[in-house]
């Protein structure tokens, strides 16, 4: 056998990701998001899915396997696009700390208000696994967005006068906390603000959340006692 047969042979005889597996996925984040983890099961996903439970299995191997699957597949468009957003502030030299946060916020605000791509039901099973105790949220938490936030953490120190990294990481998981309460609209502010606010107008959501949470992190900066020495 040549070398080549041989790495055909040892080759994952699974296809590429098709239209199978992407029912699957979003079946399964809808079930996770309504139930979440321990209360969905592979039947009522291949139920959702309009596939055969065996697939699942085939394609995933596990329903915890399948948890991650829809997990990453979400959290790489979202941080493909922030290091996208950052890289551009870079070459235009337009980084302040507005537009970082701007690219931090808007790619995962918009994903969860995208009614039509299934966003609003990520941002229910983000929010779980986001605020989860347990070891399984704190691994795929860690596994897909540890990286990018640490890139996150370096700019703001970088662009905020004062800021210790300390003080940065504060800043990035209060940013993050708003930024995940902001990805599915509730309704909310337009109740408490008796029909003033609109709860759809994506812009003025995202130019509030980024101007608020720019004070805020300012504001650590500026009470760093080595800050202007």
């Amino acid at each position: 056998m040549t070398g080549a047969a041989r790495s055909e042979a040892r080759a994952d005889p699974r296809p590429e990701r098709g239209e199978a597996q992407e029912a699957i996925l979003n079946a399964a984040e809808l079930v996770f998001a309504e139930n979440g983890f321990h209360g969905a099961t592979t039947r009522a996903i291949a139920e959702r899915a309009q596939a055969n439970a065996a697939l699942i299995h085939y394609y995933f191997g596990s329903k915890e396997a399948l948890y991650e699957a829809v997990i990453a597949r979400r959290s790489g468009a979202i941080n493909d696009e922030r290091r996208a957003r950052v890289a551009e502030l870079h070459a235009s030299g337009a980084m302040t700390l507005e537009t970082l946060l701007d690219a931090l916020l808007r790619p995962t605000i918009t994903l969860g208000r995208d009614a039509s791509g299934g966003g609003a039901a990520y941002a229910r099973l983000l929010g779980h696994a986001a605020a989860g105790t347990d070891e399984r949220s704190h691994r795929v938490t860690s596994s897909y967005y540890d990286a990018i936030a640490r890139l996150f953490i370096s700019e703001l120190a970088a662009v905020v006068p004062g800021l210790s990294r300390n003080d940065a990481v504060r800043g990035y998981m209060n940013a993050i906390s708003i930024g995940i309460s902001l990805m599915a609209p509730t309704g909310r502010i337009n109740d408490l603000s008796d029909g003033q606010i609109a709860d759809d107008d994506l812009e003025e959501i995202i130019i509030g959340a980024v101007r608020f949470i720019a004070a805020g992190i300012r504001a650590l900066g500026d009470s760093n006692p080595r800050h202007g020495a």
